[in-house]
Formats: structure tokens, sequence, C-alpha cells
């Protein structure tokens, strides 16, 4: 049976550049360690979109943010600890008033990257997709 998870995803910005996180082999999950991914997680049952958000930022990063509109809805379909889950994912852009990022042991490292150049880095599978909407969206914007 596939277990079907919601998670909020934040594309945090700060002076043109975005936010990603290390995964770390001390991570519960330990799907990605090694890889680079964006603030966020997964629903808690009854949790709002916006609150799991804002807890994921404060869980990861220690940053304030401002939460924009959601720019992308992706789907990824990992095997965790021999269980199939769906996740459906609802990416956000996020304005952070600073970047004096404190991570949690989740992560071991982060970077503020140029979105143009996510493709340099060993980001998961399920980020691509997401970087293509948010450069799409910039494009936009400009």
């Amino acid at each position: 049976m596939i277990k079907l998870f919601t998670a909020a995803k934040a594309f945090i910005k700060f002076n043109g550049k975005i936010l990603i996180l290390k995964e770390s082999s001390k991570y519960k999950d330990g799907t990605n360690f090694g890889k680079f991914d964006v603030v966020g997680g997964r629903l808690k049952p009854g949790e709002k979109v916006l609150d799991s958000l804002i807890r994921e930022i404060k869980e990861e990063t220690n940053l304030d943010v401002k939460i924009g509109k959601p720019f992308h809805v992706g789907e990824w379909f990992p095997k965790v600890n021999e269980e199939e889950w769906h996740v459906v994912g609802i990416f956000f852009e996020c304005e952070a008033n600073s970047d004096d990022v404190k991570i949690s042991e989740d992560h071991e490292s982060y970077e503020w990257i140029n979105p143009k150049e996510y493709n340099k880095y060993n980001i998961i599978d399920n980020l691509k997709t997401a970087f293509e909407a948010y450069l799409e969206i910039s494009k936009l914007l400009w």
C-alpha cells in the first residue's frame, strides 16, 4: 500500500540567491543523504500548509521569511524504509530578511545559489522541475 503525504517547500530568496540545504546522514528518513534540497517537509495531520511551511523554515534554518505565492506543484514517489510513498509538494517563493542560516542536525551544510545554476549542484531529482518552474515564473516577473 502506498502512503500519501503533502509537503510544503520553500524557495527562500535573499539578494537574488536561493537557499539549498545538504541532507545529513542523521536525517531520519535518510533517502537523500548528501544531496541538496530546499527547505520544507511533510505536513502533520491537521496542520495547515502555511503553518507547516513556517514551522519547517524555523526548524531547518531559523530564518524569518515572508511567504509568497505558490509557483509549482510537484510529486515524487520515494521508497522509505521499505514503504512506498507518494508525496505531493507545493512550492512557495519566500523572501528572507537575512542570510544568517542556522541549520538543523538533519542538514550538514547550506548554499545560497544563483537559481540559474541549480544544475551545478547535486540536488534531489524532484527539484529539477521546481527550479525550471521558478525560472520560468521569474522571467515573467522581470
